[in-house]
């Protein structure tokens, strides 16, 4: 062992209540603090410190260690450096560099904490942190009025001529563990700057930042990039187009796609699962699973519930599990998976929630899409491991492969 990631996330805030289990795309914060951390190749092992239930199982759903965390250490005032040091001094043997990671981040790109931990790992510099490069004129307020801090305010300088100043952005401080130890904070020795893209920059701290997190998620969505262990669909509205055809003696036909049938055959080729879960009862969604050769389970109520019961029973983990949804009543299910996925015609909040929105629409080849997009990174999922020390992990995203229709 080596590196060790470390995200302390306490259950008590003040300003946004709950927020490490807040949800940004369909993940938590906690989990997204995981998920880059899990994606960073130079990450030996990531572990989560809280004094919370909740947050401590979505962490290990997540994937990530728990370690409980003393109440001593888990109140208002004490520091994100004492969590560190205690999740530290609970291993079993020492590493050689901690990247203290705050969930407050959401959009953290793992190249990054790559990068970081090499130049410390390198001993180029004891401490990497995140900042971006700001050439702001900063004031502070003193009695006599606002005054420049950092700049003679009878002198306004154009920008190239001034000298830039970086500011942190909170999202992880990479340090080495011998010396943080004995310094007990963030910033000793030779002190080095990663500048990092400033749109990934948000920090959330209050509702505002919260909403706009959620609002600028698209710029950052993905498809996903872990092997997916299962798919679990919604029924009307997926496999469909939400409509149906209704005779005089009240049959009811639905239309399907083709292609849809051929992705899921070759989701089940590749030992893949696929489960549909419908809150209707009707012989068409059982015909259509039994023609699938898929399971099905319908008229569902809590869907949320029934896939904790059937992934139990299954022996999946509902952090390998993709979840293809389009409505309000899919919401509950798909915050249970590391993929929630939405057809690009879904209710705005199904969009809100998914980490993947696909180009096709429910009935026209959305679940073939998602398909190809689960066995394209199971079959290149080679190109996702890097070689040299420059090299990004996941620098060829499986949606940019050319899949064959």
């Amino acid at each position: 062992m080596s590196v060790v990631a470390v995200v302390p996330a306490r259950g008590g805030s003040k300003g946004v209540p709950g927020k490490n289990l807040k949800r940004i795309a369909g993940r938590s914060l906690i989990a997204r603090a995981v998920d880059a951390a899990l994606a960073a190749a130079t990450i030996d092992r990531v572990l989560v410190s809280t004094d919370d239930a909740d947050i401590a199982a979505e962490a290990r759903t997540a994937g990530a260690e728990v370690i409980d965390r003393p109440a001593a250490i888990a109140g208002d005032t004490a520091s994100s450096e004492a969590a560190v040091l205690h999740a530290l001094a609970s291993l079993d043997e020492q590493a050689e560099v901690v990247v203290f990671i705050q969930a407050t981040s959401p959009f953290i790109d793992p190249s990054d904490l790559d990068s970081a931990v090499r130049r410390v790992l390198s001993a180029r510099e004891d401490v990497v942190f995140a900042a971006t490069e700001t050439f702001a004129f900063l004031w502070r307020r003193t009695d006599d009025g606002a005054v420049g801090a950092n700049h003679d305010a009878a002198v306004r300088p154009r920008r190239q001529d001034r000298e830039a100043h970086f500011q942190e952005t909170g999202a992880f401080y990479v340090m080495r563990v011998d010396g943080f130890v004995r310094g007990g904070h963030r910033f000793f020795g030779r002190v080095g700057i990663l500048e990092v893209d400033p749109s990934r920059a948000i920090e959330i701290d209050t509702v505002g930042e919260l909403e706009l997190a959620g609002l600028i998620s698209p710029l950052f969505a993905s498809s996903p990039d872990i092997d997916v262990d299962a798919l679990i669909t919604d029924f009307d509205g997926v496999h469909t187009d939400d409509r149906a055809t209704v005779d005089s003696n009240g049959n009811e036909t639905v239309t399907v796609s083709r292609a849809d049938g051929a992705g899921i055959e070759s989701l089940r080729r590749a030992g893949i699962p696929v489960l549909i879960l419908s809150r209707e009862t009707s012989p068409v969604v059982t015909a259509r699973a039994r023609k699938l050769g898929v399971e099905v389970l319908q008229g569902v109520e809590d869907k949320a519930a029934a896939l904790r019961l059937w992934a139990e029973r299954s022996g999946v983990s509902l952090g390998r599990c993709a979840y293809l949804g389009n409505d309000l009543m899919d919401l509950p299910a798909m915050a249970l998976v590391a993929w929630p996925a939405a057809v690009a015609d879904a209710h705005p909040q199904a969009l809100a929630a998914a980490r993947v929105v696909l180009e096709r629409s429910g009935g026209h080849g959305a679940v073939r899409e998602l398909a190809d997009l689960i066995l394209a990174f199971r079959e290149h999922a080679d190109l996702f491991t890097p070689e040299a020390p420059n090299d990004r992990k996941g620098s060829v995203q499986p949606w940019q492969l050319q899949l064959a229709e």
